[in-house]
């Protein structure tokens, strides 16, 4: 996952070099945009926070996280996190 903080809200950004961007409301201090990119990605899951963990790239804008669950997460739902959905008739 590539993270980049300090935009003005936190969305997907699609995939770069096969990884998915996330942008990041948070700013890059005191751990915040780490704490956000865990938030941000529980929340676009279904998940409660402390079910998705940042295990490395503290400090760099490649992170990887671990995604604790009983069920297999809907993995799609990151791709399209932060856009709408087509309705179905």
């Amino acid at each position: 996952m590539r993270a980049v903080p300090g935009a003005r809200k936190s969305a997907c950004e699609g995939t770069a070099d096969g990884r998915l961007k996330v942008r990041l409301a948070a700013p890059a201090v005191d751990n915040k945009a780490n704490k956000a990119l865990e938030q941000f990605v529980a929340s676009a899951l279904g998940m409660r926070r402390n079910r998705v963990r940042l295990v490395s790239g503290h400090t760099s804008r490649l992170k990887k996280l671990i995604v604790e669950s009983d069920v297999e997460p809907s993995w799609g739902l990151l791709g399209t996190c932060g856009k709408e959905q087509p309705s179905t008739p």
